[in-house]
């Protein structure tokens, strides 16, 4: 009797394992789909845009979990869990073109939710702040906090966030005057320097965020998701800058006093959707926004890392994803030697971006362009 072996494959590119066995190399691309599987959570369908949507998963060799009392319609609405690998849900997406009850943008989701992911990149905190968990007080000068700066960049660093306000569990707001004039003549430099990699602003203030744009800076990174100061949103959208849109529970003062979910994931997940729709209101495209749910923003150890473990649910959205885990004590980062904490962040962003994260936040430009350089490779 023939002894089979059998093996698992674990990898993100099915591609060379295709190639290897001799699959015919003028389709192997394509072929890839049909081995990438993906679990999609459709949220408040009614009985009968559940039913259609199971019936057209089935048709294609797919499946849909839906309530049991969806079939009896006894219930009003039903989240979903849609099954497939990466054709067949296009598959389901264009046949759900040809269905009732709106499920024509539903498949629009569903497409989105099966594009490709772009490469990672690297923004380099700069804190021009006193009280900074990790470099307080180190680059207020301005001349070394310029020197820093371009050593990031030569470093590797894609993107440069300058911060002039300490967010930390804790800790106290600083004034709009002060943080601009922390901020300002760096941006002089950058300007004088012809510094041309995007320059980004953690603020959480609008009258920071404006006078910063008018000197140079492009994105705005704020904590708070644009809910600390309201009249964020109509800077944003008059300049037609980027903003990063970050979660966070509560204000950095009581953002650790015991933060409860009810549902971690589905939680941030709402937040996103009502922060965003809070931005289209205010005339900002989803093109220019960023999206960060907020490591060590009112979260505790066990939630932080349950959103590392599940970081590829946030890719969906249509905005690039961010995540900033460097150095950050809730992480229980063991030491006090900031290369040993960056040794911790190394392995947490490798995880990251194994999850396709699009932008990793770093203190440690140099380590982090070396990794994914070896990644690349």
């Amino acid at each position: 009797m023939q002894d089979f072996l059998v093996k698992e494959i674990i990898t993100d590119n099915i591609k060379p394992e295709i190639d290897y066995i001799g699959f015919d190399k003028s389709y192997s691309l394509k072929a890839c789909d049909k081995f990438n599987y993906k679990n999609l959570k459709i949220f408040g369908l009614t009985p009968a845009q559940a039913n259609i949507l199971k019936q057209t998963a089935l048709t294609v060799g797919a499946d849909c979990a839906t309530h049991r009392d969806v079939i009896t319609g006894k219930i009003e609405k039903s989240d979903c869990i849609l099954g497939g690998n990466i054709s067949q849900l296009r598959t389901i997406a264009e046949k759900l073109k040809y269905q009732p009850f709106g499920l024509k943008k539903l498949g629009e989701k569903i497409t989105l939710n099966t594009q490709k992911i772009s490469k990672t990149k690297i923004m380099g905190i700069l804190n021009i702040t006193e009280d900074s968990f990790s470099d307080g007080g180190e680059y207020l000068d301005t001349t070394k906090a310029f020197e820093h700066l371009k050593e990031m960049i030569n470093d590797g660093a894609d993107i440069i966030d300058i911060g002039a306000e300490s967010t930390k569990p804790y800790s106290e707001p600083v004034p709009d005057a002060v943080q601009l004039e922390r901020l300002l003549p760096v941006l002089e430099l950058v300007k004088k320097e012809k510094i041309k990699i995007p320059i980004s602003i953690d603020t959480r203030s609008a009258q920071v965020a404006e006078k910063t744009i008018n000197a140079g800076a492009s994105i705005i990174n704020d904590v708070s998701g644009m809910t600390y100061d309201w009249c964020m949103a109509d800077v944003v959208a008059k300049y037609n800058v980027t903003v990063i849109i970050q979660h966070s529970k509560g204000s950095p003062k009581n953002m650790q006093d015991s933060p409860i979910y009810k549902n971690l994931m589905d939680d941030i997940f709402f937040d996103f959707i009502h922060q965003l729709n809070f931005a289209e209101e205010k005339g900002i495209g989803k093109d220019k926004i960023i999206i960060d749910p907020g490591i060590g923003f009112g979260k505790t150890r066990e939630h932080n890392f349950e959103i590392i473990k599940r970081l590829e649910e946030f890719n969906r959205f249509g905005c690039p994803l961010m995540i900033g885990v460097s150095r950050k004590s809730l992480l229980d980062m063991p030491g006090e030697d900031n290369f040993m904490k960056d040794i911790f962040t190394l392995s947490l962003n490798t995880l990251a971006i194994e999850r396709h994260v699009d932008i990793i936040r770093v203190h440690n430009v140099k380590l982090h362009k070396k990794l994914i350089d070896m990644l690349e490779k």
